[in-house]
């Protein structure tokens, strides 16, 4: 065996620092089995130090260091004298024991210390790094550089505690400010000498500090007097009076020990004068009453000590003040019955006359009476006890939980009187009370309590018991019930009836998230109503929405809570399935025409697509439809919604490519750039594809004009983000915003056709509402900047002007809250109208802002002005009782018209009095009376304003809002039909036509249905109503038909062929033949029988297919194939692909056995006789086949054996095994990274001490195997 050298990070270190001259030689250990540590196999390299980097070449990039923050960093700087150096005779400077002690103090502290020799050969030491880092680097430098002296100090014992402070903090604080080591004695310690060790420099700083604590102390005294316990309450005094006056008269702290406390030490404490004088007094005292006083014994019972001591020692100190005598009473938990009087001996007698009145004024006396009746005795809220309290107030009376006896307590007399009465109430209650106890699981204990109390509170009123059921952390099953005898009884049969029922029962826990709760619920509980209906029995239990529990509990007989279980299930799969939502952008404009007339066209995508469409509001600037339901039943939705804008706006949809890079910068700042594209180019949708998909597609739909225009605007716009882009910003007040860009965008297109820069305004809620960017060319941007600048300057240009305007048109300016000034302002620049005020004659308008504004607002307060001059009023009779209906919901019809006519329509005021004509009898569908000689009401006068043309036109589409009443004759036998379920189907027609449907009582079994609505709607809902009459009267003649049923005998074996793989083949025959067809249940008697329903036909055929499907099944044969079970898996395939498609070709069915099973090779092939023959003989040929390619494979895996690392490998090589036929260990390390705990997890790859970076020092968290490093 070859010899190696062994070098230790020890003995390398101690190598370098030339302590050792000696050569290390040494061998591997003799054991064999040695296993070297990880940093014995792999030393880590060399570091270098800051202050060799700062002495060396330059270390580049690498080397350099971060800045340290200056203001939590601070730096020291100190000498140690050549005399004082405690290493002077290294051969190098650096190099030494100097440098291992620093680089050791770096390592625990985290200071950064240099070092550096100065011409008198002492060392100069920098601390650099935190204050805290800093004190301690100092301390322990002073402590192992430099030579150590050390001085002792002597100070009172006393004041040793002042100098170590709370906890040693006091201590630690001088240690550190001084450096130097402070050593006190222990307080068992007799010595008063304090020892100092440190420099001389510390030693005298530490010696001043510690003598100033003392001289502190020596100004204050402390005195400690031992004097016998006995005679310290006539030193206090009664009620500790005689200490607190002597306190006062010295100015010095008297402590005196409590009775409680066995100790006879006074303490004093104060100014040494204040003290003597305290002491000498105390002395006095106790001297006097020592030499007076005298003791006598008494023995009284010890129930009675406590009168004799009184509340909080009142009655002891009381007896003090009278008599002068001290009481001295034995401890509680002593059992001696003995007082000690001590006093004066004339006072004696009368102090021990008052310990016997106050031992024998209370009298305790205890009453016998069941624990279960204490309750009853107190009476309810305490009337009973409260009652003998009022009358007996000294009188105490005391309850033991779970004892059998009442203590009262108080004067003799009273507790006589109050023990009679008890005696009373307790002989009474044994007459007429009774209780039981039984014993309930635990677990039905919140059952029988039910909700808020509900069940027990229902059992203790109805037959007037008490019961109690213990609390849950009592962990206790009996249940105790107290009252009258019979009720008694009654209550614990119920109370067993229930537990039996609950016995019964069972609870399972459904999880299903939160946000389907209410869902499930229903409006005002209507859906989970009807899932209570149908499972009565099963309670169910939804978590409060506060605890965001997803935990449905069903509590109920075990059958009907599976089966409520399996209900919900279904109905959770249903929402969820249900719950895919997509949002589509439809232009604004569209919004109508997709709702359609009376929301025709949105009802019937919903219908046909059974899908939920939201739309965003009219007021609201969002453009996007969200359709929520089923996957496919959205996408055929949003096919339906883009196809109706499609055809009513000749919608195109474009895409471009882009490079990908570009698409921030055309998006622009939170979407201003490609925004003014959109609105520029009549809302054209332009979308980008998402960040970092990599894709260059943009897409832009919308009108194909407008598509094209802006498909040249996005590419032109690249374009120059590509060659020049410059972008300019520009500051102006948003009101002026509107005018800049004029009536359909007209000035601001000017200004950029004359410039070609492009400018964009900041959207309505955008966070810098003024300002506005101009992109383009750079001479382009600066000229258009130019010209907004000259035109916002005109703008700020405030004038006064004013027009005269005739005092009967002002309230139309000023009406409705200001509207039309507010909408002057918006569109001309901001520009303030004022109008006199009302009831003034003036005709003076007065117009302040901007020149250009106020000319444009007086030419269009002008325009305004002629409309109202050419105005006429129309007045329209309208029953009153109508107005509603003509108004629509909202008052959305009447708004309408207005808008769509261009004029005003008043309402007169509600008249609810009954004169007049009768508005229920004379006219009917919105006609005058046939006489004509009716005047209308005022009422009833809907008054029309605007143009003639236009008011004419808003008095037809008025009158045409005008509800109308028709009879449809419908049979009476189809009305529930056309109600529906719920009065779904009425509902529904009422919704899409607009109209209000009547169908009579089914007592009444009128042929008769009422419709009433405007003229239109009632026409479309009168055909509505016989169309959906024709498919009734359908439908019913085909439900006849379908329903002819015949029935068929089946052996249960064939049923699971019949029904084939996951239902496949009886599926295949419903739907061939149209008609049902039901297997028995599982606990049906004849499990023969199946029923075949539908049309008569259909039936027949169903049944002859069924019949000759028996007939080929009853043909079959079973028989078994013995194949090697190593080939099963090559003729299943894949996913059983294989061998399906062997059974398709065959047309047999072949079962392989399961694993673990006894006849692993036992395979069944089941079918027609010749078709088994032909599929066992192709199983055999290929087990064959497979065969020989498994014994192939087998005998090649022999010599294929992975090689060993440490020899030979295939045949004969080992096996992966070393010389000795064992298993090859490789090379094994000790504390390696990879066997520490956690080891399985990827390193750190920005640690800077697992990757350390080259030229950089990283502080290591031990001394390296290479050596300290330099300094």
């Amino acid at each position: 065996m070859s010899s190696v050298a062994v070098l230790t990070p020890e003995s390398f270190a101690e190598h370098r620092s030339g302590l050792k001259d000696q050569e290390l030689t040494g061998c591997v250990p003799e054991d064999e089995a040695y296993i070297p540590t990880y940093l014995e196999a792999f030393p880590p390299l060399p570091e270098k130090s800051a202050a060799e980097a700062k002495a060396g070449e330059p270390s580049g990039a690498w080397g350099s260091k971060i800045k340290p923050i200056k203001a939590s960093v601070i730096t020291q700087v100190f000498h140690v004298p050549l005399e004082e150096r405690r290493y002077r005779d290294n051969g190098q400077f650096g190099e030494g024991e100097e440098a291992k002690v620093c680089l050791d103090i770096m390592q625990r502290t985290g200071a950064h210390i240099e070092l550096s020799l100065a011409k008198d050969q002492g060392l100069s030491v920098m601390v650099t790094g935190k204050l805290d880092s800093v004190m301690k680097a100092r301390k322990e430098i002073v402590a192992r550089l430099q030579t150590q002296a050390s001085a002792t100090v002597a100070i009172p014992k006393e004041h040793h505690r002042f100098v170590i402070g709370k906890n040693g903090e006091k201590l630690q604080e001088l240690e550190l400010k001084t450096a130097t080591k402070i050593a006190i004695p222990r307080h068992d310690d007799p010595s008063t000498s304090i020892r100092i060790t440190g420099t001389k420099e510390g030693i005298e700083k530490a010696r001043h500090e510690v003598l100033l604590i003392s001289a502190e102390q020596d100004k204050r005294a402390v005195e400690r007097v031992c004097l016998e316990k006995a005679f310290h309450p006539f030193i206090a005094g009664a009620h500790n009076r005689l200490v607190q006056e002597l306190s006062q008269e010295t100015g010095a702290r008297i402590s005196i020990p409590p009775p409680s406390l066995p100790k006879d030490e006074i303490v004093i404490t104060g100014e040494k004068e204040a003290v003597a004088m305290a002491l000498s007094r105390i002395r006095a005292v106790y001297d006097d009453k020592k030499r007076k006083t005298t003791t006598i014994s008494v023995e009284v019972k010890k129930s009675q000590h406590k009168y004799i001591v009184g509340p909080k020692g009142t009655t002891l100190q009381e007896i003090l003040e009278a008599t002068g005598v001290s009481l001295e009473m034995p401890p509680l938990d002593s059992v001696s019955e003995t007082i000690i009087l001590r006093g004066e001996p004339d006072q004696l007698g009368p102090a021990l006359t008052q310990v016997y009145a106050k031992a024998k004024s209370v009298m305790v006396v205890e009453v016998t009476a069941p624990a279960w009746l204490h309750r009853f005795i107190i009476g309810k809220k305490g009337q009973n006890i409260g009652r003998i309290t009022q009358q007996l107030p000294r009188v105490h009376i005391e309850f033991t939980d779970g004892e059998e006896r009442i203590s009262l307590e108080g004067p003799t007399e009273e507790v006589e009187q109050a023990q009679s009465q008890i005696q009373e109430i307790i002989k009474d209650l044994l007459v007429r009370m009774d209780y039981t106890e039984v014993v309930i699981e635990q677990r039905f204990h919140r059952h029988l309590i039910g909700k808020n109390g509900t069940n027990i509170n229902r059992i203790k009123e109805q037959y007037k018991v008490s019961v109690r059921i213990p609390q849950d952390s009592e962990h206790s099953g009996l249940v105790r019930i107290e009252g009258d005898p019979q009720g008694v009884q009654m209550a614990r049969r119920e109370l067993l009836e229930m537990v039996q029922r609950m016995e019964n029962e069972r609870t399972k826990e459904l999880m299903v998230e939160q946000k389907y709760h209410r869902t499930i619920i229903g409006q005002k509980g209507e859906k989970i109503k009807e899932v209570r209906d149908k499972f009565p029995e099963v309670v169910i239990n939804f978590p409060d929405p506060a605890q965001k529990s997803d935990v449905v509990q069903l509590r109920g007989p075990k059958n009907e809570v599976e089966k409520c279980g399996k209900f919900l299930q279904k109905l959770i799969a249903e929402l969820i399935e249900n719950s895919f939502s997509l949002s589509v952008p439809i232009f604004k404009q569209f919004h109508k025409n997709i709702i359609g007339k009376g929301g025709a066209n949105i009802k019937k995508i919903r219908e046909e697509t059974n899908t939920k469409i939201d739309l965003p509001t009219e007021n609201s600037n969002s453009e996007m439809i969200v359709i929520t339901g089923r996957k496919n039943h959205c996408e055929a939705a949003r096919e339906r919604v883009l196809a109706i804008q499609r055809d009513l706006a000749n919608i195109k949809e474009m895409e471009v490519a882009i490079p990908s890079k570009l698409h921030n910068s055309l998006i622009g700042s939170k979407g201003c750039l490609v925004r003014s594209i959109m609105e520029e180019c009549g809302g054209v949708h332009i979308h980008f594809p998402s960040e970092g998909s990599g894709s260059e597609k943009v897409t832009i739909r919308g009108p194909a004009g407008e598509v094209e225009r802006a498909r040249r605007q996005l590419l032109q716009l690249a374009e120059e983000k590509q060659v020049n882009n410059f972008t300019a910003e520009m500051q102006a007040r948003p009101e002026y915003h509107r005018f800049l860009i004029g009536k359909g965008g007209a000035n601001i297109r000017r200004v950029r056709d004359r410039t070609g820069a492009r400018i964009i305004f900041p959207a309505p809620h955008d966070g810098e509402p003024e300002r506005i960017t101009i992109v383009g060319r750079e001479e382009a941007v600066r000229l258009a900047q130019k010209e907004l600048e000259a035109l916002v300057k005109n703008l700020d240009d405030v004038v006064e002007d004013s027009m005269a305007v005739e005092p009967r048109h002002h309230r139309h300016f000023v009406c409705r809250r200001g509207q039309v000034l507010r909408e002057l302002a918006e569109e001309y620049g901001g520009v303030a109208v004022s109008f006199p005020r009302t009831g003034a004659s003036s005709r003076r308008v007065t117009l302040k802002g901007a020149k250009d504004c106020v000319d444009a607002a007086k030419r269009r307060i002008q325009e305004i002005i002629e409309d109202l001059e050419s105005q006429v009023s129309v007045e329209v009779c309208v029953l009153q009782r109508y107005h509603r209906a003509v108004m629509g919901p909202k008052g959305s019809r009447i708004q309408q018209l207005t808008k769509e006519h261009q004029v005003q329509v008043q309402f007169p005021e509600r008249d609810d009095s009954s004169t007049g004509p009768d508005p229920q009898a004379p006219q009917e569908n919105g006609e005058a009376s046939p006489n004509g000689e009716v005047v209308p009401r005022k009422c009833d006068i809907i008054t029309i304003t605007g143009r003639a043309e236009k008011c004419e036109l808003a008095k037809a589409a008025l009158l045409a809002l005008v509800p109308v009443t028709e009879d449809v004759e419908v049979s009476y036998e189809l009305h529930r039909y056309i109600i529906g379920q719920k009065g779904s189907g009425i509902r529904k027609m009422m919704e899409e036509y607009e109209v209000n449907i009547w169908v009579p009582q089914p007592d009444q079994q009128w042929d008769v249905i009422r419709v009433t609505g405007q003229v239109t709607n009632v026409e479309r809902a009168k055909q509505g109503l016989l169309q959906r009459v024709k498919e009734l009267q359908a439908e019913q003649e085909d439900r006849a038909l379908r329903s002819f049923k015949v029935t068929m005998s089946v052996e249960p074996r064939f049923h699971p062929k019949i029904i084939g793989r996951k239902g496949a083949v009886i599926s295949q025959i419903r739907k061939d033949h149209d008609v049902s067809i039901q297997f028995p249940d599982k606990g049906d008697e004849q499990q023969d029988v199946l029923v075949i329903s539908g049309y008569e036909a259909n039936v027949e055929e169903a049944r002859g297919a069924l019949e000759r499907l028996v007939a080929e099944l009853q043909e079959m044969v079973s028989q078994d194939v013995r194949l090697d079970p190593r080939t099963h898996a090559r003729i299943i395939g894949a996913r059983g692909k294989a061998i399906r498609k062997l059974m398709e070709e065959f047309k047999v069915d072949i079962r392989f056995p399961p694993p673990g099973s006894d006849e692993p090779d036992r395979v069944v092939v089941m079918g027609l006789p010749e078709t088994v023959d032909n599929a066992i003989d192709h199983l055999l040929n290929l087990e064959e086949e497979y065969m020989l390619s498994v014994t192939e494979t087998e005998t090649m895996a022999a010599y294929m054996k992975p090689p060993s690392r440490y020899g030979g490998g295939g045949v004969g090589g080992g096996g992966g095994e070393d010389s000795n036929g064992g298993p090859a260990k490789g090379y094994v390390v000790r504390d390696a990274p990879w066997n520490a705990a956690g080891g399985n997890k990827a390193p750190d790859m920005s640690s800077a001490e697992d990757f350390p970076t080259f030229g950089v020092s990283v502080a290591p968290k031990q001394s390296s195997a290479w050596g300290p490093k330099k300094f």
